[in-house]
């Protein structure tokens, strides 16, 4: 009989190598955790259990599959990140209460925070403010998780000031806020957080302009801060947004909700869109008018940034200045299959620069520029090669131009033959997302993956967990390839546009719920789902054919 006892309390732990262990049920992950800190490269944050990211407060009762997340993890750094972002609103809290903290914009591995008030910020205050923190971490004090009616956390924003807060959750469906508490400070934040401020050991903070870049460790290298790089191309348009928003009036999603409520969404979307047309103008000026001439237009972007759509508009206004720009393909210039480069895993690498045959490619442009015809193959996809005895035969006037759009475009290696006067660089990408409210910002690389979710089902037949599994895949190549040349460019165009989120939730919500907890990514999806309940929901039809928008949802006049 004691011995049934016994084991009615115990429960099956499953990890992730497939190891089993028996544990007492109510054990907590935090508990669990001590037994293998050692296998870790950084500090355990938090678990998988099951596929639903926990807390390590969280205590276990059924058997179940547990998987610890450390800073090394994606998940990981996000907690890290939102733990230490509320150590920093705190500690100006505690030393500087007159001002005010919007975490901002990911810029240089670090994320950009204004900190607000009648006078500029100095270097002896954020001196000051990075001292308070480190007393914090210090102190080890706990993060204590609340739960609030809805009602009763309105009240409570109402009265603290906080109406950026109180409009975010004004329409949340809901019936209930969670509300954290650090020593007596209490915020609302979206998702979870470390046990405590010991766990947010390494930071550093860099007064820029009137706010602080807040610097934490990478993936890669969880215990160390990455050297700062600065990137005032970037910079910029995080300025013309916020001028952007001035003009639309929408510093927040609870802001943007009000607008789809009271029936004005049609007029922000034409504003909105129109900004972008005045901008895509300007650059296609730009590149007409520059006292040297320009013979290649070079487009680059992560995945689902608006490349497509935006060569194409960028082509029109091109015209409108009595230039014609023909468009050339990298595709056509992909190395036969059993010479393309592999990654680490074994796979095709077609992100590889390697994978595009640049000699051909550049002998081709240079021959292009003086006037001469080339024949450019034509790779066959299915077949994995270039089409025999197959070309396109190709040749510009003196008021034609040629317009390249791939993910090499601002990598000198690929254009190593045209001289540099000749090249016009433009780098595309959903470079900026509205705030949820000051505290919580939207990762840009949430609005592109959900961009992506949507397109990949629409164009592709391709299920959200399918695009989801190979995401990881796409980041690496966008790491290696891409970010690395952002500020090589002439010009960033920025292609997020500030109401596309309440559209794309209409699509994407039934996708991602389709993800069961059998799968790795189901944390992922929930915490997507999650984030586009903060929106209230926009009908496209509204949308015009042109948008980039457009691109992901289908019904675009560039595209049969």
């Amino acid at each position: 009989m004691f011995m049934e006892e016994k084991n009615m309390n115990l429960i099956k732990v499953t990890f992730p190598d497939n190891s089993e262990r028996e544990v007492f049920e109510g054990i907590s992950l935090l508990e669990l955790s001590k037994d293998y800190d050692k296998d870790f490269k950084s500090a355990i944050v938090a678990a998988k259990v099951n596929n639903d990211i926990k807390e390590l407060s969280y205590h276990l009762y059924d058997s179940c599959s547990v998987e610890f997340i450390d800073l090394t993890n994606g998940d990981g750094k996000r907690i890290y990140r939102r733990s230490l972002s509320f150590i920093l609103i705190k500690a100006v809290n505690d030393i500087f209460p007159d001002r005010k903290v919007v975490i901002s914009h990911s810029i240089s591995k670090g994320i950009y925070c204004e900190i607000n008030g009648e006078t500029e910020l100095t270097q002896e205050e954020v001196e000051k403010i990075n001292d308070r923190m480190r007393e914090l971490v210090d102190l080890k004090i706990p993060f204590i998780k609340k739960i609030m009616s809805l009602d009763d956390a309105k009240e409570m924003f109402r009265k603290i000031g906080r109406m950026d807060r109180y409009h975010a959750i004004e329409h949340r469906t809901k019936p209930y806020v969670t509300i954290y508490d650090c020593d007596g400070f209490e915020d609302y934040f979206y998702g979870y957080m470390v046990p405590d401020t010991g766990y947010l050991k390494y930071f550093e903070l860099k007064h820029y302009y009137s706010g602080v870049i807040m610097m934490f460790p990478d993936n890669s290298k969880p215990e160390e801060i990455p050297k700062f790089k600065e990137q005032k191309k970037l910079f910029s348009i995080f300025k013309e947004y916020k001028n952007w928003v001035r003009i639309l009036g929408v510093a927040n999603v609870g802001a943007l909700n009000d607008i789809v409520k009271n029936g004005c969404i049609n007029e922000l979307i034409r504003i909105a869109e129109a900004l972008q047309e005045k901008k895509i103008a300007q650059i296609a000026d730009m590149i007409a008018f520059n006292k040297h001439k320009k013979k290649v237009v070079l487009i680059a972007g992560p995945s689902s940034s608006g490349k497509t759509t935006f060569a194409h508009r960028l082509s029109i206004q091109l015209r409108v200045n009595g230039l014609r720009p023909v468009t050339v393909s990298l595709d056509d210039y992909f190395v036969n299959r059993e010479h393309t480069p592999k990654d680490e895993t074994g796979d095709y690498d077609f992100e590889a620069l390697e994978a595009i045959d640049i000699k051909l490619f550049n002998e081709h442009l240079a021959r292009l520029i003086e006037g001469e015809e080339v024949e450019i193959p034509i790779f066959n996809f299915p077949n994995g090669c270039r089409e025999e005895n197959k070309t396109r035969k190709l040749k510009i006037d003196e008021d034609q131009l040629l317009v390249i759009e791939g993910i090499h475009g601002l990598n000198n290696k690929l254009t190593w033959s045209i001289p540099k006067d000749s090249k016009f660089k433009v780098y595309v990408s959903a470079l900026t997302s509205m705030n949820i409210d000051d505290h919580n910002r939207i990762p840009t690389t949430d609005t592109r993956i959900i961009r992506r979710i949507v397109r990949d089902f629409q164009f592709r037949g391709c299920s959200a967990i399918n695009t989801m599994k190979r995401w990881p895949s796409v980041r690496r190549g966008e790491e290696k390839n891409i970010f690395p040349f952002q500020e090589e460019s002439d010009i960033m165009f920025n292609s997020s546009l500030i109401y596309e989120l309440g559209v794309l939730k209409t699509l994407a919500e039934p996708l991602l719920a389709d993800v069961d907890c059998s799968q790795p990514e189901y944390s992922e999806a929930r915490r997507l789902i999650e984030f586009l309940r903060n929106f209230v929901t926009i009908d496209p039809k509204e949308i015009p054919m042109n948008s980039i928008i457009r691109e992901f949802l289908g019904g675009s006049s560039f595209y049969k």
